[in-house]
């Protein structure tokens, strides 16, 4: 599949078949991670697995609204970035979901991006924190979102080029 198809592919995808990620759809959704650019090439972010189904549940109820489909999924992982190593943590965190959404539409995996950062539970806690505690890391380890991963249940269909909203395009001259 070349790049463009790839952009076009990469769909949200909320509903999984319960079917396995196989271990060489996730290392290569990893390794996209992986080879993401960071700020000063300082790689502040770190990739957490999660396949046990109560975790993927617990992780599912940190928001209000917009993880719920979390508890449906194989696979999450949760990029959590260092903040003693860049104060860039959003802008790579960000950056490392995007090339591992982006992978996992390459290797026909539904994925979906949780934001967590900013983000409340329905009882109003700090989803970030009910995070970090679920997954139990230090407070210096910030949390941008979460990457549901599984197999997508049902066709998705993919973007086209008319799809593009080129008025969003501004030349300044």
């Amino acid at each position: 599949m070349d790049f463009d198809e790839v952009l076009l592919k990469r769909r949200s995808v909320r509903k999984f078949t319960g079917d396995e990620v196989t271990k060489n759809q996730l290392n290569e959704i990893l390794k996209a991670g992986l080879l993401a650019p960071t700020s000063m090439n300082r790689k502040p972010c770190s990739f957490l697995v999660v396949s046990d189904r109560e975790t993927l549940k617990e992780l599912s109820e940190v928001k209000q609204h917009g993880s719920q489909f979390l508890a449906g999924a194989d696979k999450a992982i949760v990029v959590i970035a260092n903040t003693l190593k860049a104060d860039t943590w959003i802008e790579d965190s960000s950056i490392a979901l995007s090339f591992m959404h982006l992978m996992a539409a390459n290797v026909g995996v539904g994925s979906c991006w949780i934001q967590i950062h900013l983000r409340k539970s329905a009882e109003g806690e700090d989803a970030e924190r009910l995070v970090r505690d679920i997954v139990k890391i230090d407070d210096y380890f910030r949390i941008v979102g979460i990457l549901a991963l599984g197999i997508p249940d049902g066709e998705v269909k993919p973007h086209t080029l008319d799809d593009m909203d080129k008025s969003q395009i501004h030349f300044l001259v």
